[in-house]
């Protein structure tokens, strides 16, 4: 008689159930106790070194003897073993990728450093390039680039808007980002007739006169056709005036004659400096990201939870895959993702606070990790165990890919930040534990 399917498929459930119900516990941690970062850090890193070995022998070894045993040999083993786990890497990779760049990088302080990384410098990036090819600004180091940056406003103004009127208050200096700007006379008041003096476009400057003289200005402002203009304060450029005399005499320069066909547009030199401007964008200050945590944790919530079953799924499904009995769990792979989920929570859970989230929302969050636990290893139950067939073999070696690339894109990068190089003995003692379980699973005690 038939075993009932329905047993196994709720004992599979429990256990993906048991071996995610960590990351609540670690949510609590991190929302409500005061752990060392160091010693969770080298938690991280044993359950990274325990799931290196259940990866390792547990999906590609034993999974290529499957193979042997029906009649591939070394390199056909390798081959198939190898590109199932290069796609299912591939495919992590690009998922969590994607996912952090809707929010998603906010649950791990390393993944959301390179993201603020990479957004500071899309942003900037642009603006770099047209202050390489500003002749009055391309005279700064392009190491002092990045002291400059906050200084400078962004306006966009409509064709026919008037920035400024002959005799206003000098309150800025401009530089055209895209555009045109007309410079007008319209000192014949009797007449109201306008004059225009210049026509000004991309990576020109202009309202510099009237803040050198301390004084009103002396010409109209209106934009040509719709605009984009970057504004320093008139107290930020009396500030730069004052303690950058190369600054200043570029000013004066610049004052003294209008003559805008000597302005360069970039030559030989504008790549350079661009390239070693943003360079400095590096390094980002504690005011910038906590502004980007919160920016990027608001409306993050959807991508935050595939983030987090994204992390779950692959390794629930191999554990459900591979248990038949309590024989066959594979205990590396459980324990190392039950360890494992206790720091990798508690340090997301305080990243999302810092975002803003509820702790009720964040406790919400991380509850998805649990179904997805659960659901994975249901379907590694009912579609993968005790298949010996290459669909199936190939679904495994594929989940194994996953787990290996979450092993490298999160715990050991986040493992590191906060341990140091002190995290490699909890990581080799991870390993070592892990081989241990294999080994007397296959062995006997």
């Amino acid at each position: 008689m038939r075993e009932p399917v329905l047993l196994p498929l709720l004992a599979a459930c429990s256990l993906g159930l048991v071996t995610t119900s960590s990351s609540l516990l670690g949510a609590a941690l991190g929302l409500y106790a005061r752990i060392s970062e160091k010693g969770l850090a080298c938690v991280l890193g044993f359950a990274a070194g325990a799931l290196i070995s259940a990866v390792a022998i547990e999906l590609a070894f034993e999974t290529a003897q499957t193979l042997h045993s029906q009649g591939f040999n070394a390199h056909a083993a390798w081959a198939f073993v190898g590109g199932g786990f290069a796609l299912g890497a591939l495919i992590y990779y690009r998922a969590a990728l994607f996912l952090e760049g809707k929010g998603a990088a906010v649950r791990y302080r390393t993944r959301f450093r390179e993201f603020a990384t990479q957004r500071r410098r899309a942003d900037t990036q642009e603006l770099i390039q047209l202050l390489s090819r500003c002749d009055l600004l391309r005279h700064l180091p392009p190491e002092q680039i990045q002291d400059l940056l906050p200084l400078i406003g962004v306006r966009y103004l409509t064709a026919g808007t008037v920035l400024f009127r002959e005799g206003d208050p000098a309150d800025a200096l401009y530089i055209i980002a895209r555009g045109e700007v007309d410079i007008l006379d319209t000192s014949d008041a009797a007449s109201h007739e306008e004059r225009r003096i210049a026509r000004l476009d991309a990576t020109q400057a202009f309202g510099e006169m009237a803040l050198l003289q301390g004084g009103e200005r002396t010409a109209t402002a209106r934009v040509a056709v719709d605009t984009q203009l970057l504004a320093i304060d008139k107290a930020d450029f009396d500030h730069l005036i004052k303690f950058d005399p190369e600054l200043a005499r570029a000013v004066e320069r610049l004052s003294h004659s209008r003559a805008l066909s000597n302005l360069s547009t970039g030559g030989p030199l504008a790549e350079t400096w661009a390239k070693l401007a943003t360079a400095g964008l590096d390094r980002l200050s504690r005011y910038e990201t906590d502004r980007l945590i919160e920016e990027t944790g608001s409306g993050a919530g959807l991508a935050i939870v595939f983030g987090n079953i994204l992390d779950t799924i692959p390794g629930c499904l191999v554990i459900g895959a591979k248990f038949t009995s309590l024989e066959t769990i594979s205990l590396s792979l459980a324990l190392g993702m039950f360890i494992g989920g206790i720091p990798e929570a508690a340090a997301s859970a305080a990243m999302l606070r810092k975002a803003g989230f509820r702790r009720k929302a964040i406790f919400g969050l991380w509850s998805t990790v649990l179904v997805a636990g659960v659901v994975a290893a249901g379907l590694g139950k009912l579609l993968l165990a005790s298949s010996e067939a290459w669909p199936a073999l190939l679904c495994e070696a594929i989940a194994g890919g996953a787990v290996l690339a979450l092993i490298t894109h999160a715990m050991i990068p986040e493992a590191i930040e906060e341990a140091g190089s002190a995290v490699v003995l909890p990581t080799v003692a991870g390993f070592l534990f892990g081989l241990y379980l294999a080994l007397t699973q296959a062995f006997g005690p």
